[in-house]
């Protein structure tokens, strides 16, 4: 079944991020898999998760609700992302294509945000 979300890009980008998370956290030192690891993955599948979960609920007031907490989880990820920078747990390369799609995953959650408002 083709739900309404799925067709969305910020979505579609969302999920992108799911699979980069996971490649990158794979790697990572096992005394972290309980804590960084774990935060990490759940604020990843937070984003395409709320996003679906506020499409489905009908209305533009709820939608934008679940957008925004979105919205929260990628500035959640975005910030575990530099730490895990510092910890030297990611390359600079891992780091900068993480946190590039984090960007536009913000940047296209807040656009959306915006058009659903200015409805």
């Amino acid at each position: 079944m083709y739900y309404t979300h799925q067709k969305l890009i910020v979505w579609q980008r969302s999920i992108r991020l799911v699979d980069l998370i996971y490649d990158i956290t794979d790697k990572f030192p096992q005394k972290e898999i309980f804590n960084l690891v774990s935060q990490m993955q759940r604020a990843a599948v937070s984003i395409p998760s709320n996003i679906a979960e506020g499409r489905a609920r009908g209305s533009d007031k709820d939608f934008i609700h679940f957008l925004l907490i979105a919205r929260g989880s990628v500035c959640e990820l975005d910030t575990q992302l530099l730490i895990c920078k510092k910890r030297n747990y990611i390359n600079q390369e891992n780091f900068e294509k993480a946190c590039e799609l984090c960007d536009e995953v913000n940047r296209r959650l807040t656009k959306l945000i915006m058009s659903i408002k200015a409805k």
